[in-house]
C-alpha cells in the first residue's frame, strides 16, 4: 500500500459516495481513515444491498459501499448525543483532518461545524463536500451527481444528442467518484499547506463546482460567444474523420483520435489496406477531407465493416496515431495495460469473499496498490475507543446508553 500519508488521521463524518469516495483515496494513500456511522443505521447506503438495486443472498457483495469505504475503519457512534459527541470529540482531537457531506443545518444542530470541531482541536484541516456549494440560495440544499453534477452542472446537456426528446442519464456515481478525488487532492494540498505554515485550511467542493470543471471549455466559449459555440455534429459530418467512431463487422467500435489528420493519414491508409486513398484528390490534405468528408466518412465506415474488432487490433497494434477499441465494462478486467498496471484489484473480505476493486489512479514511485475491504458497520468501534483511552467498563457504559454500537 501507498504511504504518502502515512501517519495521517481522518475522522470522516460522511454517507452515501462522494465524500466518502475522498476518503477511500485517502485511505489508499496511506492514511488512517476512521468512518463514523450512526450505530442503528450507519451509512444508508448499505441498505442497497436489500433494496433491489444491488443482487443480495449468500457472499454478495455491496459493491457500492465497498468502492468509496475500502480501507477505512469503521465506529458505530451517535453523534446526536452528548456522550457520543464528547468521542467524536476526542476523536477529532487526535485528527489532522475532519471530512463531513452534512448540511450545514445539520452540522449546526449536531455541533460539529468548523467552529464547534476547531474548538477541541485548531490545527484540524476541516473538508466539506456539497451539492452547489457553500454561498448562495441553494447552499443549504442537498444533491446528488444525477442532479447538481449532470443535470443542474450541464453535463447532461452537453453529451445528449441531438435528436433525443429526453436528456441521457448517468452512470452509478459517475461525478461522486471523480468529485471524491477532487477533494482528496485539495486535502493534500492543504497538508502540504499546514506542514509549510503551520495554518489549517477548510477545504471546499461542490457537485456543481466539479461539473463545470469538467465542461470548462463549453462554459466558457458559451459566454465569449452565445449560446452552444461548439457544434454538435453528426458523425457523418466529422469535420475531421479521423477523429470519429467506426463500426467493425463483428457489430463493435473502433475510435480514431488522430488530431494530426495530415501526419496520420498515409499510415492510417497503409495500415487498413486503403493506400490508394492517401493521393486521392478528394482526401490529399486536410481541407479537402474536410470538404469532402462525408465521402471519407463513408469509405472508411466500408474498410471498418469488414473486419472484425479482434482483426482490427492486429492491424493497428503499432499505429501511429492514437486510436481505441470501444470497451465494456466487464472487457477492461483483461484489458493487458489495466492488468500490467493493477488498475483492478482483488479484495478479499474476512468471510473469505474475494472481489474486484478499482484502484485510485494516482500512483506513487511505482508500487503496487494493495487494497483492504470496507469494514463493515461499526466493526473497529472497540478498537478505536480503546485507542481513546477508554476502559472495557466505559465501553460497556457507552453501548448500554446507546452512544456507540
Amino acid at each position: 500500500m501507498n504511504d504518502v500519508l502515512d501517519g495521517i488521521r481522518v475522522l470522516e463524518v460522511a454517507a452515501w459516495t462522494f465524500v466518502p469516495a475522498a476518503g477511500a483515496v485517502l485511505a489508499d494513500w496511506g492514511a488512517d481513515v476512521i468512518k463514523v456511522e450512526h450505530p442503528k443505521t450507519g451509512d444508508p447506503q448499505r441498505g442497497l444491498i436489500s433494496s433491489g438495486l444491488i443482487p443480495g443472498g449468500p457472499g454478495a457483495v455491496n459493491y457500492i459501499i465497498e468502492q468509496p469505504n475500502r480501507g477505512k475503519r469503521s465506529i458505530g457512534l451517535d453523534i446526536a448525543t452528548d456522550e457520543g459527541r464528547e468521542l467524536l470529540y476526542r476523536l477529532a482531537e487526535r485528527s489532522d483532518v475532519f471530512l463531513t457531506n452534512f448540511l450545514p443545518d445539520v452540522r449546526r444542530r449536531l455541533k460539529i461545524d468548523v467552529e464547534h470541531i476547531r474548538a477541541v482541536n485548531p490545527n484540524i484541516i476541516y473538508a466539506r463536500g456539497s451539492g452547489q456549494g457553500t454561498r448562495g440560495p441553494d447552499a443549504d440544499r442537498g444533491g446528488y451527481d444525477g442532479a447538481s453534477f449532470w443535470a443542474r452542472g450541464g453535463i447532461a446537456a452537453a453529451l445528449t444528442p441531438r435528436d433525443l426528446d429526453y436528456p441521457i442519464g448517468p452512470r452509478p456515481a459517475f461525478g461522486d467518484l471523480p468529485g471524491g478525488m477532487t477533494i482528496a487532492g485539495g486535502i493534500a494540498a492543504a497538508l502540504f499547506k499546514r506542514e509549510r505554515t503551520g495554518v489549517p485550511s477548510v477545504v471546499d467542493v461542490s457537485l456543481l463546482g466539479f461539473a463545470m470543471w469538467m465542461l470548462s471549455p463549453d462554459v466558457v466559449a458559451s459566454k465569449l460567444y452565445g449560446g452552444d459555440p461548439l457544434p454538435k455534429f453528426s458523425r457523418t459530418e466529422a469535420p475531421n474523420p479521423l477523429t470519429n467512431t467506426y463500426r467493425t463487422s463483428d457489430g463493435r467500435h473502433v475510435t480514431l483520435i488522430m488530431l494530426q489528420p495530415d501526419r496520420f493519414w498515409p499510415d492510417l491508409c497503409r495500415r487498413i489496406d486503403r493506400p490508394d486513398l492517401i493521393d486521392d484528390p478528394r482526401f490529399a490534405d486536410g481541407m479537402s477531407r474536410y470538404e469532402n468528408r462525408a465521402a471519407c466518412v463513408a469509405e472508411l465506415d466500408t474498410v471498418f465493416g469488414s473486419r472484425t474488432l479482434a482483426e482490427w487490433k492486429e492491424a493497428l497494434a503499432d499505429a501511429e496515431g492514437v486510436w481505441a477499441p470501444v470497451q465494456t465494462a466487464a472487457e477492461l478486467h483483461d484489458d493487458p495495460q489495466v492488468v500490467a498496471n493493477g488498475y483492478v484489484t482483488e479484495v478479499k473480505r474476512d468471510d473469505g469473499v474475494t472481489f474486484p476493486l478499482v484502484a485510485s489512479p494516482v500512483n506513487f514511485d511505482g508500487a503496487d496498490v494493495v487494497l483492504q475491504a470496507a469494514p463493515e458497520h461499526g466493526q473497529h468501534t472497540e478498537e478505536i475507543l480503546l485507542e481513546l483511552g477508554c476502559s472495557w467498563e466505559d465501553i460497556a457504559q457507552h453501548k448500554e446508553s446507546g452512544a456507540v454500537l
